[in-house]
């Protein structure tokens, strides 16, 4: 087709205004949307999480050392992983709901007064 002409119409301030608008509005959508489909993933973790809490106990000083879940009792530590003896009162597993005193473990209750009773 040579010989032909190509047309181009200038385009309005107005109009090129209301391009990038549309444009922003969609990339704003778009990155409100992934936002908020990330917070719904987290709160669906937490809400799992809350729930395999609740079919466990914290069971004390049944944890070997360096076995632990988490912070002891008398704030030594606060990570998991980081008990030094085997069996320490003060240090804790999570053991399914009931099992605890069937692996000669203890409640934080009891847990606490047997700390207690060593200082």
């Amino acid at each position: 087709m040579a010989g032909m002409i190509q047309l181009s119409f200038p385009t309005h301030p107005i109009q090129e205004s209301l391009i990038m608008l549309k444009h922003r509005l969609v990339v704003s959508s778009a990155l409100a949307s992934v936002l908020s489909l990330g917070l719904v993933a987290a709160a669906g973790a937490a809400s799992h999480a809350a729930a395999a809490d609740k079919a466990k106990d914290k069971c004390f000083g049944i944890a070997k050392a360096g076995q632990n879940d988490c912070a002891n009792l008398a704030g030594t530590h606060s990570c998991a992983g980081l008990s030094k003896v085997d069996s320490d009162a003060g240090e804790w597993k999570y053991v399914a709901k009931g099992t605890c005193k069937d692996l000669k473990g203890m409640t934080a209750e009891e847990a606490k007064v047997k700390v207690a009773a060593k200082k």
